[in-house]
């Protein structure tokens, strides 16, 4: 167990362990995503809908609601700076939890939501709007690590693009490889690796956002502290190896 979890958010990089943690983030991205429409009434990972609605309300003039988007759309581009900046000090002080940091900054945020959501019912002018922008803020640092470790490969709250790589491959497979004459023309092969790892994270997004919606309804905003847990375990050997050496060298 112990040589899963030191392998899922190190520093050197499998496309094993890269799948395992897309599985477990895109678990998370799917419970926070449903949890959080449970509590402000809105997704936070879809920023197509976000700017799309930014653009509608300016044109009609709603500028407290193109504000409140607006907000929305730089905590998520706010979030993924952040974790680009996190992983890139990571790497130039050669610390085997480079990745690991900002996954443990998400569960301390979303900790965090779990205590503010106790004050939403209280002050709803202050708490809903803080909640959008800290939830779409979470969205990004999470999905900025799964794109830099994977190289750009894969994404966890992206379901648009994941559901199209998904028609692409499947299209490729589905594709009647017939010979025209005498032209050599090379056959369409569908990549079955990345048709599975698509459908498997958007099937872990699903489950995500059910589990996500049946916690927060039942156990509120205490559920948040499950996702805590499960973001914590992914990513705490690495950094627990990084100080146990820093220690070793220091003494």
């Amino acid at each position: 167990m112990l040589p899963l979890l030191r392998q899922l958010a190190a520093h050197d990089r499998s496309d094993k362990a890269d799948f395992h943690l897309a599985c477990i983030l895109t678990f998370v991205a799917g419970a926070v995503n449903a949890g959080g429409f449970l509590a402000v009434n809105q997704y936070t990972s879809h920023m197509s809908g976000i700017v799309s609605s930014m653009a509608d309300n300016l044109a009609l003039g709603r500028c407290n609601l193109f504000l409140a988007g607006f907000g929305a759309f730089t905590s998520f581009v706010g979030g993924a700076a952040s974790s680009s900046i996190l992983v890139n000090w990571g790497k130039r002080q050669s610390l085997n939890s480079a990745y690991a940091v900002p996954l443990i900054v998400e569960a301390l945020l979303l900790l965090c939501f779990g205590l503010i959501g106790n004050n939403l019912e209280q002050r709803q002018w202050l708490f809903i709007p803080a909640t959008v922008m800290l939830l779409c803020f979470i969205m990004g640092l999470q999905n900025a690590v799964i794109t830099k470790l994977s190289n750009a490969r894969i994404r966890t709250t992206h379901v648009t693009g994941m559901v199209t790589d998904m028609g692409i491959e499947l299209g490729k497979l589905l594709y009647w490889n017939i010979s025209t004459g005498d032209v050599k023309v090379n056959p369409v092969r569908a990549d079955r690796v990345k048709l599975q790892v698509h459908a498997s994270l958007i099937l872990m997004f699903f489950c995500g956002g059910v589990c996500g919606a049946i916690g927060f309804k039942y156990a509120g905003f205490a559920a948040s502290s499950i996702l805590t847990l499960i973001l914590m375990m992914s990513a705490i050997v690495p950094l627990t190896d990084d100080i146990k050496s820093l220690l070793r060298r220091k003494s």
